[in-house]
């Protein structure tokens, strides 16, 4: 392998102090050698490190025409070497991966370490992949109205409902489209014998003591996702009319046993196997985990209660109403710091964003045609010593932004059955009437949230369930909203809009 061609640094590069706290830019010091230094995180122990590395790594020269600088970082020495990093950022690395908004990273945003890369990457033509990053996920990277990273993409529409397609049509129950819909799905799966077995041994969603399920649940009634935009303000979702909807509606499900009665000492473990199993007939949550007990049923042969000639599957609607609840959107981002002048900027940029096109993310996955994998009928097909060899290339995958193609829509991909094309298919729609939360970046920045938020967001919870469980009435879940209240949850509201104001007058 060429050292050459390029360079892999375990460890933190060497950092110099700055005066008065604040980050003083020493870009002649980042581009004197022509190459671009990028911190990232090492989860595999080994990055780059086959014998076909230098192969990989020469190809990636080619195709961005840059030379990087890699900086791995094990994953567990990796938050502290980003915060040294930060406190003296003299010689900081040009491209740094973050793995989520905080206070620290809000402060150094504030002091000045990082570009505002709205002022770059909206630009088509310098940046065709990065240009067309989602808005609405980029707003949740800003810190007072300037992008300070760069997301590395997972998929917005993961969320929706999935269900036994062959216990809905044994019903003759349709697609459910709204919540009335899905309620009445949802007692037939458990009232109606859906397995014809005439014993009283179903009911209607899969639940266990994780509540994401309610999350995605309370989109549909028009409540938001964690916070919504409302008059002019933002506020919890909590304080909207909608969310008592939905919790009815949830309390509903509960009181007549739609959903089981012990959901809260049932653990994850479980959760997929109460539909698998044939006793639940609904599953909520991401749409790679419906995909998933689909594969297990046709793994395992179920036999269709509708039709025992056939296998049981599933079908993965996704929203309902219009409307699920978005992921973050990102799985970490990656910041570029003043130690890069505005020269640099452009080439750090040029090559994140040619390491969107999909030769680079196929490349960084499955590595290079005719070593690591064959092309057979458009679709990859992996060597037998794949897995030994995947660590010539598999490290590049923390350098990519997957903008605008995650790995499963870049193309070539590996052949994809029914059930995988059904579950990208769903997701991409899903994209579309996903719903975020406006508030991450303000949440990010507000004190009072960053001392009291884990016990604000406790109360709500422990509200919510016990007011769907029927412990608790209306009064007591007022008073748990007054308790969110005093206990700090007015501060963060007003630190929240006291940004998103100011963020308003600005445009």
């Amino acid at each position: 392998m060429s050292k050459s061609k390029f360079t892999i640094i375990f460890g933190l590069l060497a950092v110099g102090l700055t005066s008065c706290g604040r980050f003083q830019g020493r870009a002649e010091e980042g581009a004197g050698n022509g190459k671009v230094s990028f911190m990232l995180v090492d989860t595999s122990g080994n990055p780059l490190s086959g014998d076909g590395a230098g192969k990989i790594v020469e190809r990636m020269r080619e195709w961005t025409g840059v030379d990087v600088d890699f900086i791995y970082v094990p994953t567990d020495q990796y938050e502290a070497k980003l915060s040294e990093t930060l406190k003296n950022p003299g010689g900081a690395p040009m491209i740094m991966h973050v793995n989520k908004m905080n206070q620290e990273i809000v402060k150094a945003a504030n002091d000045g370490l990082f570009w505002d890369l709205n002022e770059f990457i909206w630009d088509p033509e310098k940046y065709p992949n990065l240009s067309k990053a989602n808005r609405n996920v980029c707003r949740s990277l800003e810190v007072n109205g300037k992008l300070i990273g760069i997301y590395k993409a997972r998929d917005i529409g993961r969320n929706g409902l999935s269900y036994r397609t062959d216990w809905a049509e044994r019903l003759g129950i349709p697609e459910p489209k709204t919540p009335e819909d899905v309620y009445e799905m949802m007692r037939a799966f458990t009232y109606g014998d859906p397995d014809g077995n005439g014993v009283d041994d179903t009911w209607g969603l899969a639940m266990c003591n994780y509540t994401g399920p309610f999350d995605i649940i309370q989109t549909w009634f028009g409540c938001g996702n964690g916070w919504a935009e409302e008059n002019g303000k933002i506020v919890p979702v909590h304080q909207t009319a909608a969310y008592k909807d939905a919790l009815d509606w949830l309390r509903t499900l509960y009181s007549e046993g739609l959903i089981p009665r012990d959901w809260r000492e049932r653990e994850a473990k479980t959760w997929q196997a109460q539909v698998t199993g044939g006793h639940a007939g609904v599953f909520i949550d991401v749409m790679d985990g419906g995909r998933r007990i689909w594969d297990n049923l046709v793994t395992n042969k179920v036999p269709s209660v509708s039709n025992p000639g056939k296998t049981a599957g599933m079908t993965l609607t996704g929203s309902i109403n219009g409307a699920t609840l978005a992921t973050s959107g990102y799985n970490g981002f990656l910041v570029v710091t003043k130690t890069a002048d505005r020269e640099t900027v452009e080439k750090c940029l040029h090559y994140l964003d040619k390491m969107c096109d999909d030769e680079m993310v196929v490349m960084a996955a499955y590595g290079l045609e005719g070593i690591h994998y064959e092309l057979k009928g458009g679709n990859i097909v992996r060597a037998a010593d794949h897995k030994k060899t995947s660590s010539d290339y598999s490290a590049l995958n923390q350098a990519q932004c997957f903008i605008p193609n995650v790995l499963n829509n870049a193309k070539p991909s590996l052949a994809q059955d029914e059930r995988k094309k059904k579950e990208i298919q769903v997701i991409k729609d899903n994209e579309k009437v996903a719903v975020f939360n406006p508030a991450v970046s303000y949440l990010a920045n507000s004190p009072t949230y960053a001392k009291e938020g884990g016990k604000l967001d406790k109360i709500i919870s422990e509200a919510r369930t016990k007011y769907i469980c029927g412990e608790m009435n209306e009064a007591g879940l007022q008073d748990a909203f007054d308790q969110w209240n005093k206990g700090g949850g007015t501060a963060v509201l007003s630190e929240v809009n006291e940004q998103y104001r100011a963020e308003k007058e600005k445009e």
